[in-house]
């Protein structure tokens, strides 16, 4: 049994893909130290909370059967701290939530939730949602999220992932304060590795020597790009299946080419949606105060960066538009002669194992062979003889 769990459970765009990124590589070094982070592949926690909440996912929760009680059998069994993260997680019901908690057993549970100002989660809420094949503007996402009714889809998902006070009385009102830890993300500007410090303090990573090494990362992508990526998610979605679209799109574009753009406008809110966010994370912030969680970092951090000049991704310009798509079709036009000289490669080897096999079929032996068999073939007796040497065959084989 698990000494203590630290049940990770969101939110989305808080650096998540990098925590989950270091535990996942530094299981052994984990493990020495008697820390659990039961994963057999990177996503198996993501498949986890597929499974516990029941989520469609574009056919990859067939994958997901069973995957959250496997999860919570291998922290139940383990003697030390276990560690489960996934940002999903943020989203589930209070039925769920009972359900999670029991099937960890009796231990000593701990919530954590990485939360970010919502001057910009919603902005980097948007560019999500258009890295995965979304086509919604930037206003009316803004409109759907200030006003969920217009959209219960749209809105009823980032407010289950986003909404930190209610995220931490669904996942946490059983537990004491002290063992809720809301864990703030940095200020804009501030040193790189401050996350993940406040991420080692509340994980009781301190001092381990783990390797920090980004292998994953989910970058943000500029103005313009985003923009150029919405235009081509109105293309391409109808004639794009999903499991191509991540490897052509989302990655070689939006993750390898198109977040280069670091010299474009950031992502930011309007003056009137700027007011209202701070508003909003004003009241959090005070409600936050009165719960008495530990907070790592400070609740300040919510309230966001004032308001900066403002770029609008509805209304960029062909001109504007023009470097990411020369930039995109590079891009795409390596990739094709990537995967053309692949082909090629398939091709050749196809060819020689052809010419192999027919040059067998020339020898005497392959001759007598074949008319015996033939032979064989033309009388049921003959076929049964047949029938079970295969048999024989098949189980000396195995």
């Amino acid at each position: 049994m698990s000494r203590r769990v630290l049940l990770h459970v969101g939110c989305p765009k808080t650096g998540t893909s990098y925590l989950q990124d270091v535990l996942f590589r530094n299981q052994s070094v984990l493990r020495e130290h008697d820390i659990l982070y039961p994963a057999d592949r990177f996503d198996a926690h993501f498949l986890a909370a597929l499974d516990l909440m029941t989520l469609p996912w574009g056919g990859i929760e067939t994958e997901a059967v069973g995957a959250w009680d496997r999860l919570a059998a291998q922290v139940r069994d383990w003697h030390g701290t276990a560690i489960v993260s996934h940002e999903i997680f943020a989203r589930a019901t209070p039925t769920q939530v009972e359900r999670a908690l029991a099937s960890l057993g009796d231990t000593e549970v701990h919530l954590v939730l990485s939360a970010r100002d919502l001057v910009r989660q919603i902005p980097a809420e948007w560019q999500e949602n258009v890295k995965h094949r979304s086509h919604i503007t930037y206003g009316r996402f803004l409109r759907t999220i200030r006003d969920p009714e217009r959209d219960s889809r749209i809105g009823s998902w980032f407010w289950a992932v986003q909404e930190v006070p209610d995220i931490l009385e669904r996942w946490g009102s059983s537990l004491p304060p002290e063992h809720v830890h809301l864990v703030t993300l940095p200020p804009s500007g501030s040193d790189r590795g401050e996350l993940w410090r406040r991420f080692s303090r509340t994980f009781g990573l301190d001092d381990l020597p783990l390797d920090l090494t980004a292998e994953r990362e989910n970058p943000s992508l500029g103005v313009p790009e985003t923009a150029l990526l919405r235009t081509v998610n109105e293309r391409v979605t109808s004639i794009i299946a999903p499991p191509d679209y991540r490897p052509l799109v989302r990655e070689t574009l939006a993750h390898q080419t198109l977040s280069r753009g670091v010299a474009s406008a950031r992502l930011g809110l309007a003056p009137d949606d700027h007011a209202w966010a701070r508003a909003l994370s004003q009241g959090w912030i005070d409600v936050l105060a009165e719960r008495g969680y530990d907070v790592v970092g400070s609740l300040d951090d919510l309230l966001g960066p004032d308001q900066g000049p403002f770029a609008d991704p509805d209304a960029v310009g062909a001109e504007e538009l023009l470097p990411p798509a020369l930039d995109a079709i590079s891009a795409l036009l390596v990739e094709a002669a990537r995967l053309r000289g692949v082909e090629e490669r398939l091709h050749e080897e196809l060819r020689e194992a052809r010419e192999e096999r027919d040059r067998a079929r020339l020898t005497p032996a392959y001759r007598a062979r074949r008319k015996v068999v033939t032979t064989l073939e033309n009388s049921p007796a003959g076929r049964g003889t047949l029938d079970a040497y295969r048999r024989v065959r098949g189980r000396s084989r195995g």
